[in-house]
């Protein structure tokens, strides 16, 4: 088997998603996202910074040259495999996820290479989110909670951090709310619900998915 240690292409993976949906790295929010705990987590950066795979600066981790090439693998097997088990396979986003958390650790290069062949070199995983190493070109987003009632737009991406919501994965897919599905907000609460018609359906959207699903005007 190719890699390193499971937890620590998780722990690299972690930090690397973190980062990527601008959430302050530090051990708390590691901890959170992967659910074990805080001292946990304080002895495995121990582990990694002695490794020379993370660093340390004021609380705030971030990941070495060898740690980002450890992520940005891991990763890039995640979301193939991801491509792999909905668009192959036939799973649900959720499912997916799951399993594509166990196919990342033992993925070989020759299997990624003909996995990327097969799915026809993505560039993202199912929720849209960019794949390492693809020809991945990032378009201009904004959150949809920004959009105003009345105003159409497109999903782009639905951030790491709703894929570990409970539940999330599944009413995002059941509701239509995946990447290039146009709609339009149709009203906005006090309580920060937003209300959008997809495909003549209205759904109703928490602040905090909102505040996150990223989408084209």
């Amino acid at each position: 088997m190719e890699g390193h240690h499971p937890a620590v292409e998780e722990y690299t993976e972690a930090i690397f998603e973190l980062r990527e949906d601008e959430v302050d790295v530090i051990q708390a929010r590691i901890a959170e996202r992967l659910d074990v705990s805080r001292p946990a987590v304080s002895e495995m950066i121990r582990r990694l910074e002695s490794d020379g795979i993370v660093q340390s600066d004021d609380g705030l981790i971030s990941l070495t040259t060898t740690g980002e090439d450890i992520a940005q693998r891991t990763v890039r097997r995640h979301r193939l495999a991801e491509c792999f088990l909905t668009d192959i396979l036939g799973l649900s986003w959720a499912e997916a996820h799951l399993e594509a958390g166990k196919w990342e650790h033992v993925i070989s290069s020759n299997v990624e290479a003909a996995m990327t062949r097969v799915l026809g070199n993505p560039t993202t995983c199912p929720h849209g989110n960019p794949i390492p190493g693809s020809s991945y070109e990032a378009p201009e987003t904004t959150e949809l909670s920004s959009v105003a009632v009345g105003d159409a737009f497109t999903v782009s991406r639905i951030p790491e951090e709703l894929e570990f919501t409970d539940g999330l994965l599944d009413f995002l897919e059941g509701a239509g709310i995946t990447p290039g599905t146009r709609g339009v907000v149709t009203a906005a609460s006090p309580d920060g619900t937003t209300t959008v018609e997809v495909e003549g359906t209205a759904v109703g959207i928490g602040s905090f998915a909102c505040d996150r699903i990223l989408v084209r005007t």
